[in-house]
């Protein structure tokens, strides 16, 4: 009989490896329990390393196959024959997914084709809506029938599996890692100096946009809001990390360069960006992350998205949806701006998303286990 568990942790961007180093980080505290392998797809060459770096990780085997503007099929191809040469070399017992990646799915499926057991952080997640967001919905669908064991962050995730018909003894609620991630992270915030520096007394809004289906008109409609938001109002100085995606940064560009209170960065590093979203009054984002980062700081969220898979953030009264209209999303920022009373129910709501425990659970879980 095994006494240790063969445990591969495959990770290819930034969001993964945020929500996926806590959990490795656990899991080596007890290498008498656990023979841990880590495999980096690099999706998302740079913004992966930047997270390497943060949490002092290193992949034991990096693919390497980012590849400019690569399309999802090419993609996928790539991830499916180079993940499945490692899963034939390596021989994992359980492989750990994060999320609703390309990485995520591709691998998830090779495993099943390997006849491996998947494990899914951040399961259960849906809109209803295969094409919002696209092609994550899909994704994380997909990994959800391929997966032997699922994490899901919050009771609604769990609710979704369950109406699945994913058996409840392969359903273990544990919060989401993101929250153990920023407490880790914490420490290194303080006394950290800002990538911008603003003038005293404005408000900072803080922007990220760059998901597939807001690509082309819904893009051109965030950037002519932000210009009317900046003009409208001259206490407001706006941020916005550029995604590096060619489809986001051209229409970004020729938009909003060289206006004034109009700031675009280059992609930050995880630290940089939590700093700026600590100093942020409100955040207007398509991300997901985001949605449940934010919450912890206090900072209202609007989610210009015309639906989200973390409805707990809406509920609790801390973000809320606004999709990409022009004219809707100026209004839905000015009444944040102007009606005190509106900010401060948003900014002083509980984060929904969990206590920064969720790694010991997965670790617990994996470890009551039966091995073979």
């Amino acid at each position: 009989m095994k006494t240790k568990q063969k445990i591969m942790v495959i990770y290819g961007t930034r969001p993964e490896l945020i929500k996926l180093a806590p959990v490795i980080l656990e899991l080596q505290k007890y290498p008498e329990d656990f023979e841990l392998f880590q495999l980096a797809t690099a999706q998302h060459r740079d913004m992966l390393d930047q997270m390497l770096d943060i949490f002092q990780l290193k992949p034991d085997r990096d693919l390497n196959i980012m590849v400019p503007n690569q399309t999802l099929d090419q993609l996928s191809s790539n991830v499916m024959l180079k993940v499945s040469e490692i899963f034939t070399e390596i021989a994992p017992d359980i492989v750990i997914i994060q999320g609703d990646t390309t990485t995520a799915m591709v691998s998830a499926m090779a495993a099943f084709y390997k006849k491996i057991a998947v494990a899914h952080v951040e399961a259960g997640l849906r809109t209803g809506d295969i094409y919002n967001p696209f092609p994550e919905e899909i994704n994380r669908k997909v990994v959800g029938t391929l997966a032997n064991y699922h994490f899901p962050p919050t009771m609604t995730a769990a609710e979704n599996l369950k109406k699945e018909g994913i058996p409840l003894e392969r359903i273990l609620m544990t919060g989401n890692t993101v929250v153990d991630a920023l407490k880790f992270i914490e420490p290194k915030l303080d006394g950290y100096t800002p990538r911008v520096q603003l003038e005293p007394g404005k408000k900072m809004i803080l922007v990220t946009a760059h998901r597939r289906e807001n690509f082309g008109d819904p893009m051109e409609n965030i950037c002519k809001a932000i210009i009317d938001i900046s003009e409208r109002y001259d206490d407001v100085e706006i941020v916005y990390p550029v995604h590096p995606n060619p489809n986001v940064r051209e229409k970004v560009f020729n938009h909003l360069a060289n206006r004034d209170r109009i700031h675009l960065l280059q992609p930050l590093n995880y630290i940089d960006f939590l700093v700026l979203m600590r100093k942020a009054y409100l955040i207007l984002t398509d991300s997901g992350g985001v949605q449940e980062e934010a919450p912890t700081y206090n900072k209202p969220v609007l989610v210009m998205r015309l639906v989200t898979e973390r409805p707990e953030g809406v509920e609790a009264g801390v973000s809320k949806i606004i999709g990409t209209n022009q004219k809707n999303i100026v209004n839905e920022v000015s009444r944040i701006l102007e009606d005190e009373d509106t900010f401060r129910r948003m900014s002083r709501g509980t984060n929904p998303y969990g206590d920064g425990q969720a790694s010991q659970r997965i670790r617990k879980f994996f470890k009551s286990l039966e091995l073979d």
